[in-house]
């Protein structure tokens, strides 16, 4: 059974995308938990937007995710749930580019509610490198194009927006562990907006891919 399971993991891109999906969709609603407990725990509004911008995360992928395997059960008409689908959750993804607004405006602002250990450091730092390594193999993939599913382009972006703003949350933490926030104000500005800019992009860009599928 595992090596059954080894093999599909390597020959099936769909499978692999969406068991990576599950991995992703579990470590996401740790992250929302971990970052609620401080920002209720702690008094910080930095950590209760990030942790609303993984519940809303989270709410995606579950949708995605349910959504498909319910699909896969279907005789007919795959096509059209699946793209019902997409639509409800690029519903959520615009809201999830609205969320990304507060913890943004707080990291150019360098917001310092609270004082951290390098724990959350470690922590979003190895989140970001397993974000940033799934993200790029996804999208380097050449069989991503043999797949005539919509929800497979929708996990694809969701999770290059993950790795993004994975990049952004370990930015701000770093600079809130080890201090220094105002001589790197105009450098996280930039870096802030240009990475915000680049999530709606890919937001943008997944919308009009969508329209260009017929059901």
């Amino acid at each position: 059974m595992r090596n059954s399971f080894i093999k599909r993991y390597r020959t099936d891109y769909e499978f692999r995308t969406f068991a990576g999906a599950w991995l992703s969709f579990m470590i996401t609603v740790l992250f929302a938990a971990y970052n609620g407990y401080l920002g209720i725990a702690q008094g910080s509004l930095w950590h209760g937007s990030i942790a609303g911008y993984y519940i809303i995360l989270a709410i995606i992928r579950e949708i995605i995710l349910l959504s498909d395997r319910k699909i896969r059960r279907q005789e007919s008409g795959k096509n059209e749930a699946r793209m019902k689908t997409f639509r409800i959750s690029s519903a959520f993804l615009m809201l999830l580019n609205i969320a990304l607004i507060c913890p943004i405006a707080l990291m150019v602002m360098f917001e310092k509610p609270v004082n951290l250990s390098k724990i959350p450091a470690i922590a979003m730092a190895a989140y970001t490198t397993y974000k940033i390594i799934m993200a790029s193999v996804n999208f380097g993939s050449k069989k991503k194009k043999l797949s005539g599913n919509i929800l497979i382009s929708e996990l694809r972006a969701i999770s290059l927006i993950d790795a993004i703003v994975s990049v952004l949350s370990l930015q701000n933490t770093l600079i809130m562990v080890n201090g220094g926030a105002e001589s790197m104000l105009t450098l996280s500005a930039i870096t802030s907006g240009a990475m915000y800019a680049l999530v709606l992009i890919i937001s943008v860009r997944l919308l009009i891919e969508s329209g260009k599928r017929n059901p």
